[in-house]
């Protein structure tokens, strides 16, 4: 079983892609992500490998997902 701590900016990407989101615009190093609907965009950094646990549980807090989804959703990739 993976943690949050150890995921990749690629799957990081797919995960987001699964869920109906779109880059909407890239800026140096940062990614923002959203769909329609959202209250604000997720951003996260693309030179930052592994992504950090701190973020991976932001990102999952403005999906509205809970943990075990998320890495559910990890495991089917």
């Amino acid at each position: 079983m993976r943690k949050l701590s150890n995921i990749s900016v690629r799957d990081l990407r797919e995960i987001l892609a699964s869920n109906g989101l779109e880059c909407i615009r890239t800026n140096g190093g940062h990614e923002a992500w959203a769909r329609k609907g959202m209250l604000r965009p997720v951003i996260f950094q693309t030179h930052v490998e592994p992504v950090p646990e701190f973020v991976v549980k932001n990102i999952i807090g403005n999906l509205g997902m809970t943990r075990q989804e998320f890495l559910d959703m990890l495991e089917k990739q």
